[in-house]
């Protein structure tokens, strides 16, 4: 057979006799040739004897004995034997099959090659599928070749059919309907038992049933941890330090509160406890987790590795405060008893909590927000530790002892946190203390009161004034200009539109110019936010298609934007013309006639005009007809300078735009109304948007 190796220096193995360690009396070879004349109908056994002989050792000259297939004398016992076929014989059919295997890809070579030489179960699972093998050559040696290139060419059509299963199943993926590919030949042959098709009935029913899990689920599954993270940009971090700030602010209110008041008792102390070891969890993860993960920056790179950010951690600050916080002090609870002041060096974690502010306003659009919550809260955590120093003397002196300290009436904390309210703000109207010592608490409250609380209305003035700076600005620049406008006693309708600019102006922006906010930028910075925020409108100006794109880059930079009102001449025929117009939003009426009202052409959103001027072709720079802005328009406008410095570097396209002006320029001039006839007129709009849309 064509894949059986040949080995020159090995004699013949013949399993004629039993060898030693074969106890299969199956494995048998018949060295009579005349026992190989057995009938057709004879079949193979399902452990076959084999009989591998050198074809090649006698040398080219001598030819040797074909081998057939041999029927034993026992019925019980079928013998298979390889034939030994000649070394040209070989080569033709290494060829036969070569070229019957051309077509295969590589996999389905290696494939092949491992399954070429099998052994089938019996010769009659061979015979059952083909009808034409019934009438076979009386030759033996011609009937296993027979039957073997039949099975090669059955492994080949398997092959191919895999190979086709295979591509439709990367193309459509969610396609259900393929079924994986067969093992060997002889499953194919086999019947579907009722057995195996309720058990490939049985996956297919539960995935009928399979209930797929919610995307944030999936989500938290399939996330890993990063060993980096930016403490800048990494939304998680975020989300984590938020944990730790509820932890510590755990320890911040509860710690006075359970040393004060009589909250804390056996029967739920172990709910107090587990509250707390939660905490110290918190943060344990915290130390060994996400702190020594933080990147940082060192001589201006970005340092990711494992080992400098771990140390980088331990040598500051930060590190010697978080380990002091974890410091148990609780051990002492086996001798005082379970004190809450035990657990005051929890306390020491306050940076998290300033770091947490810091990382939460740099994500909200409207940080002034969380800073009047953030104050409103320093507030009343100075009114809470107030309330228990009350309860607290009030308990040491005896509750009800005196008129001045808390009597034991109704809620205790809501009691006296009314007092410290009324203690820190001074409204009055408290009881006189009588003792020393409440002389003194009473006198520290106030002085306390006074500071505390002035401290906080500037902060929140300061926190408001930020919020508001921006609408402070517009309202300081609208009052100078109302003020300038009435001294110089200008028209009631001129000052109602400027006043109508400033209040659109404000409202659909948010501010008067938006060149101020950029202009502490970096180029590069002020280059990705023009980008992101203008580059859309202007890639769509027909009159810069072709443009090359580092040019339109350099120009969204100089653009400028500009609020028109109803009714504005944006710009008139005759004048000399400095800038260039795009439109960001609204529209625009080219206007003309004998009465200057007759509209010509609407210009919307994305279209140009104003080149003609600004390019300065034929060496005339006058606009060619009047525009008008229809309701309120948004323009882009773009100085004849700006685009000067900017085609310097880019010739090519300076003299592609110079061409489009000049295409635009000659329809003018051959129309430079709008025709009555309006065959004439649709032909000049159509030639006018094939250059720019009412380009001027």
């Amino acid at each position: 057979m064509p894949n059986v190796p040949s080995y020159p220096q090995l004699p013949p193995i013949s399993l004629s006799r039993q060898l030693s360690g074969l106890s299969n009396p199956a494995f048998h070879i018949e060295d009579d040739p005349t026992s190989a004349r057995s009938s057709a109908s004879s079949r193979l056994s399902v452990h076959p004897a084999v009989n591998v002989e050198d074809v090649d050792s006698g040398g080219g000259g001598h030819r040797r004995h074909i081998r057939q297939i041999l029927t034993p004398q026992d019925p019980n016992l079928k013998t298979l034997t390889v034939p030994r076929v000649s070394k040209a014989s070989r080569q033709s059919k290494v060829a036969d099959k070569e070229k019957n295997l051309h077509s295969q890809s590589e996999d389905d070579d290696e494939e092949e090659t491992e399954t070429a030489v099998r052994a089938w179960p019996s010769q009659s699972s061979i015979l059952s599928g083909d009808d034409g093998l019934k009438e076979r050559p009386a030759s033996s040696a011609s009937q296993a070749s027979y039957v073997v290139n039949e099975r090669l060419q059955e492994l080949v059509k398997m092959f191919k059919e895999r190979t086709e299963r295979a591509k439709e199943k990367l193309i459509d993926p969610d396609d259900s309907d393929d079924d994986s590919p067969t093992a060997c030949p002889e499953e194919e042959a086999q019947p579907a038992s009722p057995e195996r098709e309720m058990e490939e009935q049985q996956p297919q029913s539960r995935l009928c049933c399979k209930v797929t899990p919610p995307r944030w689920i999936r989500a938290l599954l399939q996330y890993r941890f990063p060993s980096s993270i930016d403490p800048f940009t990494n939304l998680v971090y975020v989300l984590w330090l938020f944990f730790v700030t509820l932890a510590w602010n755990w320890n911040v209110w509860l710690i006075p509160m359970r040393w004060a008041f009589p909250y804390q008792t056996p029967s739920n102390i172990y709910l107090w406890l587990l509250a707390d070891y939660l905490c110290d969890l918190i943060y344990i993860l915290d130390i060994m987790v996400f702190q020594p993960r933080l990147q940082f920056v060192r001589s201006g790179d970005i340092v990711f590795d494992k080992k400098d950010m771990r140390k980088n951690y331990m040598k500051t600050f930060r590190f010697k405060m978080d380990v002091i916080s974890l410091v148990p002090l609780e051990l002492f609870y086996f001798k005082t008893g379970i004190n809450p002041l035990l657990r005051f060096p929890r306390l020491l974690k306050v940076m998290s909590f300033f770091e947490f502010n810091d990382r939460l306003e740099a994500i909200l659009t409207k940080a002034y927000v969380y800073r009047v919550i953030r104050t409103t809260s320093y507030l009343l955590y100075c009114l809470h530790c107030n309330a228990c120093l009350f309860y607290w003397i009030s308990a040491y002196e005896g509750l009800g002892s005196t008129k001045w300290v808390y009597d034991g009436k109704g809620n205790s904390y809501i009691r006296c946190y009314y007092f410290a309210v009324k203690t820190l703000i001074t409204i009055g109207g408290l009881p006189e203390p009588t003792t020393l010592f409440e002389i003194i608490f009473q006198l520290i409250n106030y002085f306390v009161g006074v500071f505390a609380f002035s401290i906080m209305i500037g902060q929140m003035r300061d926190v408001v004034g930020a919020a508001t700076s921006g609408q402070t600005y517009y309202r300081a620049c609208m009052d100078n200009t109302v003020k300038y406008m009435a001294s110089y006693r200008i028209p009631k309708d001129v000052q109602n539109r400027v006043k109508t600019w400033y209040n659109y102006t404000w409202q659909s922006q948010g501010m008067l110019d938006e060149q101020e906010l950029l202009v502490q930028l970096p180029d590069k910075m002020r280059l990705d936010i023009a980008v992101d925020v203008n580059y859309d409108i202007v890639s769509k100006v027909s009159l810069f298609q072709g443009c090359d794109r580092q040019m339109i880059f350099d120009m969204l930079k100089s653009l400028r934007s500009v609020v028109y009102l109803p009714g504005d001449y944006v710009c008139k025929k005759g004048e000399v013309g400095r800038e260039m117009y795009i439109i960001k939003a609204g529209e625009v009426q080219v206007v003309g006639g004998p009465d200057g009202k007759t509209v010509f052409v609407t210009l919307k959103s994305g279209s140009v005009f104003g080149e003609i001027s600004l390019l300065a072709v034929g060496g005339g720079n006058r606009r060619t007809a009047n525009v008008v802005a229809h309701g309120f328009a948004n323009l882009f406008i773009l100085d004849k300078k700006d685009l000067n410095e900017i085609l310097v570097h880019y010739p090519e396209s300076q003299k592609l735009l110079r061409k489009k002006a000049s295409q635009t320029r000659r329809i003018y001039s051959r129309h430079p109304t709008r025709p009555s006839s309006p065959s004439l007129a649709g032909e000049r709009d159509r030639d006018i948007g094939d250059v720019g849309r009412g380009a001027l």
